[in-house]
């Protein structure tokens, strides 16, 4: 197979310009990877573990983060073109073969991978909001379903209504309602949101550095380093909410044709991004820690609610109005992290559309504010639908989602890239190759069965990926594609999508 164009180094897309460089790459990484999920989810990691020993959690969830890191340092200095996992995966495994397939499995678990990650931050927003009317949190209705599948076992769902059920909805809308005109900068809302999370971020630092109790902060539990089966379930519990607050590290990927020197500039916003967000949460967790005991993050944890520990934290130490303060923060941090996340995402079932390899509906324009509608609305409202679910099971399901259907065959397919294009440049090589990527790909797996009942979303994963199968097949068969013919030129398929 010849390399494509854009594969070969700084051949990329000519509409666009090379404007980002390591600052401002670092920068945009950062934002994304923060966002509204460190600030909801130390009570569910420390009630994951038990205690303040979650700290593991942060730090090997680093490690396995920078791990993962190279792997998409070497894909993206090697493939700096627009795109991501879809290019990536579609190159690895050859675009007119098994890759076709692949990729395509990709932007199809996106459909419910992105709904799910723009849903808890929905819900975020709704639990902090609770700060200020507690009465979100009654519980009108809920209900486990569970039904039977052939082979997989027991497909169960949890669904919940609170009044902050109807707000995450309302939120989810209303950032529709936003998008759904022409879209020209939204520059200043990331440089925003930069200043409201990292200052936000840098209060809690200052108040719990100033007022550190190092006897409340490790007072761990006893047996709470015992090598047992409960540790283990604990720790791989809590790498998975870890997994979830470090994601975004790769953004600087999907913005390949825009950033200069891509060799260079990739790899090293990704790993500086890694190293300066993991040193913000220690030490942000060590800083609640000191100040609200970890009994009281489990019971909220356990209880899903009450899970705006930061306000607590901000009122035990100044008072009632530095939690309103920060409380208003952090919700504005959540709803541009929301508006973000599904601007970004409308755009990738639509790239995929005009590349041929989705539903053809997905790359209509709108007519007169030439934004991609069908995709924006169909994203807003599998993510209202989203809203119903516990936080705690959003986040599961959507990192065992993306682990098995992107990550983990990302992580393995630098390995084969390596084997089938010995001759593609790399302008940076994983360090210590292929080790990096081996112990992603074991981190992986520990957080998909290390958990206690973590075949709940590894049988969502799996009935995705089935489905998956069956549509792309019969749409191949149709077409005349892989594996049932020679697949159309994506050129051409582009063409007739439009």
């Amino acid at each position: 197979m010849q390399p494509s164009t854009q594969s070969a180094g700084d051949q990329t897309t000519p509409q666009l310009i090379r404007g980002v460089g390591l600052s401002g790459a670092t920068a945009l990484n950062m934002i994304d990877m923060i966002g509204v999920g460190p600030f909801i989810t130390m009570p569910l990691i420390v009630s994951a573990m038990g205690g303040p020993q979650a700290m593991l959690g942060w730090i090997l969830g680093a490690l396995f983060a920078m791990c993962d890191g190279l792997v998409w340092a070497e894909l993206g200095a090697a493939m700096p073109g627009s795109g991501g996992s879809y290019r990536y995966l579609k190159e690895i495994y050859g675009p007119r073969s098994l890759g076709r397939l692949i990729s395509f499995l990709f932007i199809w678990q996106l459909s419910f991978s992105a709904p799910l990650s723009i849903a808890s931050g929905c819900i975020g927003l709704s639990q902090y909001a609770a700060y200020f009317w507690p009465g979100l949190e009654h519980i009108y209705a809920g209900h486990n379903a569970s039904m039977r599948l052939p082979l997989l076992g027991s497909l169960q769902v949890s669904w919940l209504v609170t009044p902050g059920t109807f707000v995450a909805i309302v939120v989810c809308i209303f950032a529709v309602l936003l998008l759904y005109r022409r879209i020209t900068s939204i520059g200043w809302l990331s440089k925003l949101l930069w200043i409201g999370v990292m200052g936000t971020i840098g209060w809690i630092i200052f108040a719990g550095l100033t007022h550190f109790n190092s006897a409340q902060a490790f007072a761990f539990p006893p047996g709470a380093f015992t090598l047992s089966r409960n540790f283990f379930n604990g720790l791989g519990g809590a790498m998975l909410i870890a997994a979830y607050d470090y994601w975004g590290y790769y953004n600087v990927c999907f913005l390949g044709d825009e950033i200069k020197e891509p060799g260079k500039t990739i790899p090293r916003a990704l790993l500086l991004s890694i190293l300066l967000v993991a040193g913000l949460y220690i030490l942000m967790n060590i800083s609640i820690l000191a100040v609200v005991p970890w009994q009281d993050m489990v019971h909220s944890g356990q209880s899903n609610s009450g899970l705006y520990v930061v306000s607590v934290f901000m009122q035990r130490i100044y008072g009632l109005w530095a939690a309103r303060v920060v409380t208003g923060l952090i919700m504005w941090a959540a709803f541009a992290s929301v508006f973000s996340l599904m601007l970004g995402y409308s755009r990738v079932p639509y790239a995929a559309a005009l590349d041929g390899n989705f539903f053809r509906q997905f790359a209509r324009v709108h007519p007169r504010h030439r934004f991609p509608y069908v995709s924006l609305l169909a994203l807003g409202g599998v993510a209202a639908v989203f809203c119903f679910l516990r936080l705690a099971d959003v986040i599961a399901a959507l990192v065992v989602i993306r682990i098995m259907l992107q990550f983990l065959i990302q992580a393995i397919g630098v390995i084969v890239l390596r084997i089938r294009r010995p001759e593609l440049p790399r302008p940076f090589r994983m360090w210590l190759y292929p080790l990096p990527a081996l112990i992603a790909s074991f981190g992986f797996i520990f957080i998909l069965i290390s958990r206690k009942n973590f075949l709940k979303e590894i049988r969502y994963a799996a009935v995705i990926l089935i489905a998956g199968l069956i549509i792309y097949l019969i749409r191949a068969w149709r077409s005349g594609e892989w594996p049932f013919g020679e697949s159309v030129p994506a050129v051409l398929q582009g063409a007739s999508s439009n």
